[in-house]
């Protein structure tokens, strides 16, 4: 007889999962695999007077699909991000370089009152075709219109259209992530 259950486990760091892994291990697993860092942006017209800009660093952003092109994000579920893009479906994402750790770390800050300031000394033009903030110096910039929002534990996959695709001539570097720090390459 199969048995069925709609308990929903704990999650607290600590504590195994029915599958054996605990929140913690399976965080240290996953650390140990490099990511790029990219900012994902996207205009609040709702939020004031002329808007506001948002942004949210991410690691969990792939390519999905070249016919047609569709790449993916990874938010929190319920974070400000996750509520912009449920009612906003136009975004853009600027592959931060190695030079641009400065720029990942503040948008990846919790907690923070305003995404206005967090803007207002990084150069940045908006998108023609999102209105999305992108960030100068990236290596390269996407616009994008979500296609699919699929819900996956304590995250939304997000997986967008992409619309504009721009890739600046640079010999920099890719900023990534490894063992909860950015890097660069070599």
């Amino acid at each position: 007889m199969l048995q069925t259950t709609s308990a929903t486990p704990p999650v607290a760091s600590g504590i195994a999962h029915p599958e054996g892994v605990s929140a913690d291990e399976f965080r240290a697993a996953l650390a140990r695999l490099a990511a790029g860092v990219v900012l994902v942006t996207a205009h609040d017209p709702e939020d004031g007077p002329r808007g506001e800009d948002v942004g949210m660093t991410a690691t969990a952003f792939l390519s999905v699909s070249l016919e047609p092109p569709l790449v993916m994000v990874s938010v929190r579920n319920d974070s400000r991000m996750d509520d912009l893009l449920a009612r906003q479906p136009l975004w853009a994402v600027s592959v931060l370089a190695e030079d641009q750790r400065q720029v990942a770390a503040r948008f990846a800050m919790k907690g923070r009152i305003s995404d206005r300031l967090l803007f207002a000394d990084v150069p940045h033009t908006h998108g023609e075709a999102t209105g999305a903030p992108l960030i100068d110096g990236a290596l390269s910039v996407l616009e994008c219109r979500t296609e699919q929002r699929v819900p996956a534990g304590d995250h939304t996959l997000v997986i967008g259209r992409v619309l504009t695709a721009t890739a600046p001539s640079t010999d920099a570097g890719p900023l990534t992530y490894f063992r909860g720090r950015y890097r660069q390459l070599g």
